[in-house]
């Protein structure tokens, strides 16, 4: 299939999500849903516009889908503005750890004794489908930095969190399909190397770096009085990239040091402001389309309440976000498209089974055994339990297995059913999604 169309395709459902945006509003799905179903009908299974090996694209796939989720934990921890000993965040952290853990036990579980598959390719796959995706779980993830709320905060940080965090327990999936005779030795190392070091080192390095970066930006800006013309998306772009490549050259966790960039940043705009209720951005307004007017016209309230600080960091916080959440929903387009494409040629019937024992029982029963105490009500717990949404995380795992010596059998057991999974994930998460937020919006607010 040749570039150009490729290019065409693509840009035809671009513009379809833009001339149709106005009906899709009002409707009760999301965004990936119907890309999901464009992709199918522009597959071979349905007008045969567009074909893709996955096998022959994995090496590319890995790499774009990596880029996906890299923007996508960048963004999410810009948007946390709590500080990490607000008692909200062992929301996040029980979902990132034992909630993920006792997920990844339960799919292996039901894969070996309900399928009869190997311990090796069960654990693989319930690492590869375990973490919940910070892509495409945006609609239920916080709004801006100033929302508190426990299941949008605990479900960001959770995304945020777990996609790194995943990974330890993949490669101890795929060491089990490749690895034979005594376990012990090479057990050990994994735990050393892939947990008790990796961990920890790519938060550490992440939020260092953003909180460092952040506040030399700052100050250089006001020092030399280029508070509002400097380019934000570069540094963006350059901390995400530094913050990735430092992590791995001393073998820690990119995704987690990337995650934890946003939040050093953010970290280091609350220091520089001194402002720990309002955001920055929500301090400083820039006009959109005005060419004669100075950004700091449009500085909400009186600007001469406003420090220089705070002016550069609204602003530097505003394009940030801005600019990753532009590239965020780009790649979901993209890689969901091309999901729907391939769906129809993956397409396993124990994903039913697989989707509703994990969606239904394994997922709500592993946030409900959580000792949550006040931290949430029953009502909020349902709505973690359900709000389990998989996606381009998985796809990211999956690739870097199918790159990693992975037998052809192992490979088109773990293919068919992470995508299958995934797909039936977008379908029944957003089709509930929306209708159910606005209810537990509307209940808040009659209880305000």
């Amino acid at each position: 299939m040749s570039f150009i169309v490729w290019v065409a395709v693509l840009g035809a459902v671009l513009l379809t999500l833009a001339l149709t945006s106005s009906y899709l509003r009002w409707m009760p799905v999301t965004t990936s849903a119907v890309c999901l179903v464009l992709g199918v009908a522009i597959g071979p299974a349905g007008l045969g516009l567009l074909k893709l090996d996955v096998k022959d694209a994995a090496f590319w796939m890995e790499h774009l889908t990596e880029v996906a989720v890299l923007f996508s934990l960048f963004v999410c921890g810009l948007k946390l503005r709590l500080p990490l000993k607000d008692r909200r965040w062992r929301v996040a952290f029980g979902l990132a750890g034992p909630v993920m853990i006792l997920t990844i036990i339960g799919v292996c579980l039901l894969l070996h004794y309900g399928f009869a598959l190997a311990w090796g390719p069960s654990l693989l796959i319930g690492a590869i489908l375990a973490p919940t995706d910070p892509v495409l779980a945006s609609l239920v993830q916080v709004n801006d930095a100033k929302d508190y709320d426990s299941v949008r905060f605990g479900l960001s940080g959770e995304a945020g969190l777990n996609d790194g965090i995943a990974f330890p327990f993949v490669i101890l999936g795929l060491l089990f399909v490749q690895q034979s005779g005594d376990s012990e030795a090479w057990l050990g190392e994994w735990a050393l190397k892939s947990v008790l070091w990796a961990v920890p080192a790519g938060l550490l390095t992440g939020y260092w770096m953003g909180q460092g970066i952040g506040r030399l930006t700052l100050s250089m800006r006001i020092r030399n009085a280029d508070s509002t013309l400097s380019p934000n998306d570069y540094l963006a772009l350059a901390l995400i990239a530094l913050a990735y490549v430092a992590a791995e050259e001393i073998n820690g966790y990119g995704f987690l040091s990337v995650f934890a960039a946003g939040l050093g940043l953010r970290q280091a705009e609350v220091k520089s402001t001194g402002a720990p209720l309002m955001p920055a951005e929500h301090l400083v307004q820039p006009v959109v389309g005005h060419q004669n007017v100075e950004p700091e016209a449009a500085v909400h309230g009186d600007v001469a309440n406003l420090q220089e600080t705070q002016v550069a960091a609204g602003i530097m916080m505003g394009d940030m976000l801005a600019f990753g959440s532009l590239v965020e929903r780009a790649m979901e387009v993209f890689l969901v498209t091309l999901l729907g494409v391939v769906l129809m040629g993956h397409w396993d019937w124990r994903a039913l089974v697989i989707a509703l024992v994990l969606f239904c029982a394994i997922r709500p029963l592993c946030v409900g055994l959580m000792p949550w105490g006040r931290l949430l009500d029953g009502r909020q717990r349902l709505l973690i339990g359900w709000f389990g949404i998989r996606g381009i995380g998985s796809f990211y795992y999956l690739f870097y297995a199918l790159n990693h010596d992975l037998g052809p059998a192992a490979a088109t057991l773990c293919t068919d059913l992470t995508l299958s999974v995934v797909a039936l994930s977008i379908l029944a998460h957003g089709i509930s999604t929306q209708p159910m937020l606005s209810r537990y919006e509307r209940r808040n607010q009659q209880e305000v």
